[in-house]
């Protein structure tokens, strides 16, 4: 049987991916991965930074027909040439990557939408530079793209505990405003959905609370109004979830230990401590896609550019994901 390759779109090219990229190639359990790894970056850029960090791979060069999709192998880099004008002298992120970075998200979401990839993986790119408050995050980008904008569920997953935010990029005044009942009964779907779909795995979802010790002084009380006639609901859909919990005693390890998947209100009550919890050995995955899309968990610190000192644990838990887990 054909095996669909992983796509990884390279992202910003001033940032440490390609030496996350070639550590990650070097690395014992990647090299035996069933499923071939075809990156969408500048050959020029690659090359360069390969010889830079002192790494040498054969490079296999793509004709853009994605007629030999099927006949790739990881003992060298599969490669998808986009032209980029690379300059050592403009060392720096800027908007002058942002046609790059398009290019390259725009042919990996096409061989997704062709269905001629197993999952897509991208590079880290800047919120600030790229996206240009068009778009609270890249998960948000991507669902636009794909014309699935407002079915987007993050999703950070690690084997033993994922989390979810019900709001992600939002400043923390304006979280409340986005909490809804039907807003959380529908996330809460989805992840139970994915679960059951690709993991084989009924999970066991706990939700927080929004207030401290899910207690209100005032007259509106988030978690009586919205947060409980939600779990009672999905409690009636036969799905197994608890709450709402506080959310500054959840994550102690007794109470991890009972769940698969933590959903909190807002981006850092759930990924600051999973981070602490498990660093970059996690990914963030994005559900509500019509196929499966991955980013490690780490940023573009170019600021180590060049340093080779830069940890692949994260790129390597995404790839290892998307060997394994259950497609079509």
């Amino acid at each position: 049987m054909k095996i669909k390759p992983i796509i990884v779109v390279s992202g910003e090219p001033y940032s440490i991916f390609l030496e996350i990229f070639f550590k990650t190639l070097k690395n014992k359990k990647i090299k035996n991965c069933k499923s071939p790894i075809l990156i969408i970056a500048s050959y020029d850029l690659l090359l360069k930074q390969m010889r830079k960090l002192k790494y040498s791979f054969k490079i296999k060069l793509l004709d853009n027909n994605f007629t030999n999709l099927n006949m790739l192998s990881n003992k060298n880099i599969n490669l998808i040439n986009i032209n980029f004008n690379y300059n050592k002298t403009f060392d720096k992120i800027s908007t002058k990557s942002n046609k790059y970075i398009e290019q390259c998200f725009n042919l990996g979401l096409k061989l997704m939408k062709q269905n001629k990839g197993r999952a897509l993986i991208n590079g880290p790119i800047s919120k600030k530079h790229f996206l240009k408050k068009k778009f609270p995050g890249i998960t948000e980008y991507i669902s636009s793209k794909t014309g699935h904008s407002g079915k987007e569920v993050m999703l950070i997953y690690n084997k033993n505990l994922a989390v979810s935010p019900i709001t992600t990029h939002l400043p923390l005044k304006n979280i409340f405003k986005k909490i809804t009942k039907k807003k959380i009964i529908k996330q809460v779907i989805t992840i139970n959905k994915f679960y059951k779909k690709f993991l084989n795995k009924v999970p066991n979802i706990a939700i927080t609370g929004l207030n401290p010790h899910c207690e209100s002084s005032k007259d509106k009380n988030e978690e009586k109004e919205i947060i409980n006639p939600a779990i009672k609901k999905l409690s009636k859909k036969k799905i197994k979830i608890l709450g709402p919990f506080a959310a500054d005693t959840l994550f102690i390890k007794k109470n991890i230990k009972k769940f698969d998947v933590i959903i909190g209100m807002y981006h850092d009550q759930v990924l600051t401590p999973i981070k602490t919890l498990y660093e970059f050995n996690a990914i963030n995955i994005t559900l509500g896609l019509p196929f499966i899309r991955i980013s490690p968990d780490h940023g573009t610190n170019n600021q180590m550019l060049g340093q080779k000192k830069s940890d692949p644990s994260s790129f390597q838990e995404a790839i290892n994901f998307a060997d394994k887990i259950r497609v079509n």
